[in-house]
């Protein structure tokens, strides 16, 4: 799967919530970005087994977090652009104290 293909899918699961779709269905479009099988050195250690898996993992795990990044900057950039009373960082500010309040 290419990287525009996994950053439409971040979309597409962001869209599908906004829209009252089930988090299962939710769950199963993002599952797809995952591989299913991972090529390894058959002589490879744990270690190098461990790495192998990583980097395989990386790329698609990084271009869904990329999709997210991407959706969230162009709808906070329209939302900013309507005036709001509350800009998007404020709102993010306020998300992340509440979010550390709770940890505590």
């Amino acid at each position: 799967m290419s990287e525009n293909e996994i950053q439409l899918k971040a979309i597409a699961a962001l869209t599908a919530l906004r829209g009252g779709v089930g988090a299962d269905y939710v769950s199963d479009l993002l599952g797809e970005v995952i591989p299913t099988h991972f090529l390894v050195p058959d002589t490879a250690d744990p270690a190098e087994v461990g790495l192998a898996v990583l980097e395989q993992l990386s790329e698609p795990l990084s271009a869904l977090v990329n999709g997210f990044v991407l959706a969230f900057e162009t709808v906070a950039d329209a939302y900013d652009r309507t005036e709001p009373e509350v800009p998007v960082d404020a709102i993010l500010q306020a998300l992340a104290l509440d979010i550390a309040r709770e940890a505590d």
